[in-house]
Order: structure tokens, then sequence, then C-alpha cells
């Protein structure tokens, strides 16, 4: 059974260094206390650097509790692109994950799924794993339109690497940033078991099985439970409550118990 993987992706905040340090403290603190769940820090790229040396000082590897992810990364390896981070970049920070194709990049950068699929295939290829972010704008639009991305950015892919990648469903009209309302959790158990169905056309089932599915989409403490127990999600990325270490931790507890 897998852990549940539990993701902050804390955007473009905080914006001092300073911040950083006392929301990853407070949370590393307590999430270093659950044994049950598996959880991501995707902070700003600017604080990567220190927050890993922060994480690390006085631990040896076998006592982090907190791995670390970007939020974003380039489709090279390395080259003549201006303010850009690779994949081998955050590998060598320590990152384990990388965020590709969240909506916020597919929004106001015009990301398409060959560019996403470009960026999971270099991620891939530096030993990082890749959390694909797929999801509707519209209700009721999940399978058109969550087919088409997971074809696309899946394309050749081979079922050897499909694996390590971990597959977010975000239903953007459910996002707070959007006022949205909730995705119910039986919402979210359809597009989790239409997203292993279409693993399941493009690899295999014994595949499809293996892949974990997480949910995205105005978490909290209050309904992070129903989405791991009710809607049989193997883990949360976590936007806005990630900025709250109590509510983040509260969120993990909840998933845990």
């Amino acid at each position: 059974m897998h852990k549940p993987l539990i993701i902050a992706n804390w955007k473009m905040n905080p914006t001092t260094l300073k911040e950083a340090e006392h929301l990853f403290g407070s949370i590393e603190k307590e999430a270093r206390k659950v044994k049950d769940a598996e959880v991501v820090i995707c902070p700003p790229f600017v604080w990567l650097v220190s927050l890993v040396a922060f994480a690390r000082s006085g631990l040896s590897p076998k006592d982090e509790r907190v791995a670390f992810g970007g939020q974003d990364c380039f489709w090279e390896e390395k080259g003549a692109y201006t303010s850009q981070v690779s994949p081998l970049m955050l590998k060598n920070l320590g990152c384990q994950y990388v965020i590709i194709g969240h909506s916020d990049r597919r929004k106001y950068f015009e990301e398409s799924n060959e560019l996403v699929n470009r960026k999971i295939k270099t991620a891939l290829n530096a030993r990082i794993r890749p959390i694909l972010c797929v999801g509707e704008e519209v209700e009721d639009e999940m399978s058109l339109i969550v087919g088409e991305q997971l074809e696309k950015d899946l394309f050749g892919i081979p079922e050897a690497k499909i694996r390590e990648i971990v597959i977010v469903y975000e239903p953007v009209w459910a996002i707070s940033a959007n006022n949205g309302i909730d995705c119910s959790s039986d919402e979210t158990m359809k597009a989790g078991l239409f997203i292993r169905k279409t693993l399941t056309k493009l690899y295999n089932r014994s595949i499809a099985e293996k892949v974990k599915i997480i949910y995205g989409g105005s978490v909290t403490s209050q309904n992070a439970a129903d989405y791991i127990k009710g809607a049989a999600m193997n883990g949360l990325l976590i936007g806005n409550a990630s900025l709250n270490a109590t509510e983040f931790v509260k969120i993990i507890e909840k998933v845990v118990k």
C-alpha cells in the first residue's frame, strides 16, 4: 500500500528567506514525527539552496523526513537559456521531485502538452520524479481534457519510466484562486478511475496500478481525509494551505489517521 504523498507547492511565497526558513522549520519539526506519510516541499527556486542546507544541518541523510521538489523545470539539461533551471540543477541541489504542467504554467505561460512532454522526458533522464498536473478548466469536461493531456504529456515515455511519474488530478474550476467550489470525493474518485483506465490503455493494467495518483485543489484539514479515504487518492498537492504550517501539519495528520 502506498504511503500518502503530501506535496506543498508554495508558489511565489514567501517573499523573504527568513519567512521561508521559519515556515519550513515549523513544518519539518512536526512532519518528522509522522512515519506514515511522505512529505515534499516545493519552494520558490531562490530559497531552495538555503532550505536544503537548513534541513540537513545537524542531520544525517537517514534522518531526513521531508523531501524537496522544484516548481518547474526547463526542457534542456544545460545551455544558453537565460533565467531557466534544468532538472539536472534541481537534482544537484537535492531535489527528488519537480512539478510539471501545473495549471498556473498552462494558463499564464501557455504551456502546451508537447512542451510538458519534453520537460517530463528531461526530468526522467536526470533521475528526478515528475509531478505531472492534469485537469480541466470547466466542470464536466474531465474525460475529454484529461484524456488528451495524458496521451500527449506521456507520449514516447517507456513503460520502465511511467511508474516514476506522480500524476495530480487538478480540477482548475475547484481551486481557491478561481473561487471555485470543492470537487467532491465522488467526482475525484471518478477522475482517478478515469486516469488509471487511460494509463491502462496507454500501457497496461499492472503498470497503471503502480502509478501514484494524487489530488490538488483547495485542500484543507477539513476535507483532506475525504480525498484519501473517500476518493482513494494516493496523496495531495497543496497550495494555499501549505503556507500555514499549523494547517499543513493538520492535513498530514488527518490523512494518516
